[in-house]
């Protein structure tokens, strides 16, 4: 695995990291503001979010309130 390889799975792994922070973080932010939207935290999550990043995170909450309609 070469420096490229090594980059690209770190850079994964952090946006991995991050966004399952801020899914962590917004579901305890609606959670006290009494809105009945949580994403859960499964690998199926933490792979979206690693791949697309912020992006991914914002796609599923925009999927989850979708549902809801």
């Amino acid at each position: 695995m070469g420096e490229k390889g090594i980059r690209i799975a770190v850079n994964f792994i952090v946006r991995m990291v991050i966004g399952t922070a801020m899914i962590f973080f917004v579901n305890e932010f609606l959670s006290i503001q009494e809105i009945a939207v949580c994403v859960g935290i499964s690998p199926v999550t933490v792979l979206t979010s690693g791949t697309l990043g912020i992006p991914g995170v914002i796609l599923l909450y925009g999927i989850k309130f979708y549902s809801l309609l």
